[in-house]
């Protein structure tokens, strides 16, 4: 059976005991170079709102299905199934397009390309996981980067950017990999990190 890695599951927060549970999500990630052109399109934005709260730029991804927060007992076994599937299925031509927020505190680049592949695969991703025996809540597919979040009470960037970020256009790219991805929301008062907990290369299926 696969395990975890130490980063995962290592001692939580100011030497507490390791925690019983991880937040778990699956999703695709762009390439370096697609997110290269989006940042130098930002540039002008992260100078001007510093006071965003801006995601990291190696931590940019399409999520599929949210799991939420799982004992960790519960995340090995979804791996082999998760192979499989990516296995079987071929990569996605995507790219990033424009802008936009929600409720004017969230600010997201938009994704472009096989958005009918994406649903498909998202489907297939979340009815795979029920059938492991894994529940969560379910949410729409809109497909989209997460770029900052504002703070209280200063949503005006936000709006701003989304604006300003409308006719970004970017390369079409690749998705070769799902990415099955855990994060450390809720274990101290840093800022949030994602890591692949693993990933599986797309192979030429139909």
């Amino acid at each position: 059976m696969n395990e975890l890695p130490d980063a995962m599951t290592g001692p939580a927060v100011n030497g507490r005991e390791q925690a019983a549970t991880i937040r778990v999500f699956l999703a695709l990630a762009p390439p370096d170079d697609a997110k290269d052109e989006l940042e130098r399109a930002l540039r002008p934005a992260y100078a001007a709102h510093p006071r965003l709260r801006w995601n990291r730029i190696e931590d940019w991804h399409i999520t599929l299905a949210f799991l939420g927060e799982l004992p960790l007992a519960a995340v090995p076994p979804l791996m082999p199934p998760l192979s499989g599937l990516a296995a079987r299925r071929r990569p996605l031509r995507l790219a990033l397009r424009g802008g936009g927020h929600f409720d004017e505190r969230v600010l997201w680049s938009g994704i472009d390309g096989d958005l009918e592949g994406l649903h498909r695969l998202a489907t297939d991703v979340r009815e795979l996981v029920r059938a492991c025996g894994v529940s969560f809540p379910e949410r729409p597919l809109r497909p989209h980067l997460t770029l900052a979040r504002s703070r209280r009470g200063d949503q005006g960037g936000t709006v701003e950017i989304a604006a300003r970020l409308a006719p970004f256009s970017g390369r079409v790219w690749e998705a070769e990999r799902l990415h099955l991805v855990g994060s450390n929301i809720g274990r101290g008062p840093g800022p949030i990190h994602y890591r692949d907990i693993e990933a599986w290369r797309f192979g030429h299926g139909g």
